[in-house]
């Protein structure tokens, strides 16, 4: 984890140091062993370090060298790999810095070089001869680079706030963004909530020059790629090599590691590995959550069964006593933007100080496993697609046994959808039915859910009902087959927008997480895979299950529930911060009429803290969440700034006031 920022005068205006010092300055928290500036005339570029590996102790960035000058945020992964390749096998391994290879590979591959890393990585280079800028980011955006582009000017930085620092830079609210939080829509992979400030999109990268910039993707998944193995046991083997290579390699550090423990399969399995690496006299911190209060989020009955295993030193963050709105204006303040996912506040945020203030400084951490193994329900639809409905059936029957649901139920619902629905008569009817929703729809032209929840004008100012629909179908066309099921899971875009917060949230306390499931290697082989690999005879994920035996507990190799956070998200929320809620959306809602229908999100929440309410409308508790995360992220904006996306937003403040 550190900072990177630069500014390129496109129009050859010289670079102001003072300007340069702002930005090291502002993103200070990212980096507190080592601060440095270059500059060269209408280029400049920054770095705050934080040391995370053994050969960052002899970094000193930015770095100049052969007409080259790169400043970097990196891990790099597969450095023997690289060392090889570049011919640097005479210098001693343990020399040779992560920035130093990149810049060799620049040297060697030029803009291809992105292609040989592996790794997390976030970095810019200024090529004298060409005078151009190359920036790259890794495969899935663990590493942030956000960036403003003009006719005079380009500016990058690990932050939003350093790219402020230049007051020729306009903060204004970016609609869109907004529309896009709303509705659950990230998979525009370039835009923020600020206008004219962008993200480098994952597994891409850019050149500018004076005649513009040029963005391009390196690697994709490889949709022709298939692994086959002659037996079960040979799939897990391999598995479990490259996943242990994954844990290993983020295992490299200068200073203490510890790791996430939720109990769940993903954060259980990087643990296991992890102290099966580590020397045996060496005990590793883990982090979990737990619930007192709560109990029904509590996972104590397996994470006790990994600590059980020993030479674990754990520790523990009682979520209960944290609301999604703990340490709100510190997460703003660091965050630049919303946050989506309310178990942030309560749990990342909160389990991240924790490991600051024991003294840990990388966290390895299970983020979405489930992702990157799949559960392989596309393979349900598929057997249906292509007709064989007794292999169907099996399967079926193995989940139902396994979740304890109805086999026939199941079987049913996919005869239904690919044989009887699409019968002749079936399709006229939902044609005639179509056309009369339509007629007789008064509002014709805005999906019944937009009207009713979100201010009219911001729906067609911004055209959300054409945004939503996009994503319904990339939604509904990625579950025909396991493989593309699997593509789309892999390639959605919460997962950069929530690596990102991630990031910033570990900056606040400088430290950093890693993500052995998201290792480029695994992804790759995990998505080559047959479908039986990822779903048979109703196990989900089980080829990860297989290559665990004998490292994880039992009772967690096979667990099939995964804890919802729901109880706690309702109680944080609807009780413990029932003041703030009531305040926002009844006396302070002004900013947020600009988006929302506030008097149905008024009619929603009176609906939520009824004492006849028997059970919260999770979808009701989602909008109601968002709502107030929004509304709080623009008073915080306009609070401290003073920018407004809009005029209306203006005049709404000032009634505030």
């Amino acid at each position: 984890m550190s900072a990177i920022a630069g500014i390129f005068y496109i129009d050859k205006k010289p670079v102001e140091r003072n300007h340069l010092t702002k930005m090291l300055d502002i993103l200070a928290h990212r980096g507190s062993d080592g601060a440095n500036i270059w500059s060269e005339d209408n280029v400049g570029f920054i770095h705050r370090m934080l040391w995370t590996t053994p050969e960052s102790l002899l970094e000193s960035l930015p770095l100049e060298k052969n007409n080259l000058v790169i400043t970097a945020d990196a891990r790099i992964d597969n450095r023997d790999e690289l060392i090889s390749a570049l011919e640097l096998n005479h210098l001693p391994k343990e020399k040779i810095t992560d920035s130093g290879l990149i810049l060799a590979a620049y040297q060697t591959w030029g803009e291809q070089c992105p292609e040989k890393l592996i790794g997390d990585f976030a970095f810019a280079i200024w090529d004298k001869q060409k005078q151009q800028l190359f920036c790259a980011r890794d495969h899935f955006g663990i590493k942030p680079l956000y960036y403003h582009s003009s006719d005079s000017i380009f500016v990058f930085a690990s932050e939003i706030k350093a790219i402020f620092c230049l007051s020729e830079i306009p903060q204004v609210i970016n609609e869109e963004r907004i529309g896009d939080y709303l509705i659950g829509n990230f998979d525009d992979l370039a835009i923020t909530s600020y206008q004219n400030i962008f993200r480098l999109p994952p597994a891409s990268f850019m050149t500018v020059t004076s005649e513009g910039i040029n963005i391009n993707s390196y690697w994709s998944l490889d949709v022709t790629k298939e692994t086959r193995f002659d037996s079960n046991e040979e799939y897990a083997a391999k598995f479990l090599e490259i996943f242990t290579e994954a844990v290993r390699c983020r295992l490299r550090s200068c200073s203490n590691v510890g790791s996430m423990l939720s109990g769940g399969l993903d954060s259980s399995s990087i643990t296991c590995v992890a102290r099966k690496l580590l020397p045996e006299e060496q005990q590793l911190p883990t982090f979990s959550a737990i619930f007192d209060r709560i109990k029904e989020c509590d996972e104590r009955q397996y994470i006790n069964t990994v600590l059980k295993k020993g030479n674990y030193q754990p520790h523990y963050l009682n979520a209960d006593l944290r609301t999604p709105l703990t340490d709100i204006n510190k997460i703003f303040e660091h965050e630049d933007e919303a946050f989506f996912a309310p178990g942030f506040a309560m749990m990342t945020w909160g389990i991240c100080e924790l490991a600051r203030d024991k003294g840990v400084n990388i966290i390895l951490d299970g983020y979405d496993g489930d992702s990157t193994v799949c559960h392989g329900s596309g393979y349900l639809h598929e057997l249906a697609k292509e007709g064989y409905w007794l292999r169907l059936w099996q399967e079926i029957r193995g989940v139902a046994k396994v979740y304890n649901e109805s086999a026939w139920q199941g079987f049913w619902n996919y005869f239904y959808t690919y044989t009887l629905s699409r019968s002749k008569p079936i399709k006229l009817w939902r044609k005639i039915k179509g056309k009369l929703r339509k007629t007789f729809s008064i509002q014709k032209d805005l999906p019944q859910s937009i009207y009713s929840s979100f201010n009219l004008d911001f729906v067609r100012r911004i055209d959300l009902k054409q945004r939503e629909q996009k994503l319904e179908e990339i939604e509904n066309s990625s579950n025909q087959t396991c493989q593309a099921e699997h593509y789309r899971i892999l390639t959605q875009g919460i997962h950069a927008f929530g690596l990102e917060i991630f990031d910033k949230a570990a900056a606040a306390f400088s430290l950093e997480l890693r993500y052995p499931f998201w290792d480029k290697r695994l992804v790759e082989f995990c998505f080559s895979l047959p479908p039986e690999q990822k779903l048979s005879q109703g196990w989900s994920r089980i080829i990860m299950r297989r290559a665990m035996e004998n490292i994880l507990p039992s009772e967690v190799q096979w667990r099939t529930s995964k804890m919802d956070f729901t109880p706690n998200l309702v109680y944080g929320l609807l009780n413990q911060e029932k003041r703030t809620l009531k305040q926002l959306i009844f006396h302070n809602y002004q900013i947020l009429s600009n988006y929302i229908n506030t008097e149905i999100l008024q009619s929603i929440y009176d609906d939520q803290v009824s004492s006849e309410k028997s059970k919260p409308d999770l979808k009701d508790i989602r909008f109601i969440w968002r709502a107030t995360s929004l509304g709080l992220w623009l008073n915080f904006v306009a609070d401290n700034n003073g920018n407004f996306s809009t005029i209306e937003q203006k005049e709404s403040l000032q009634q505030i006031g």
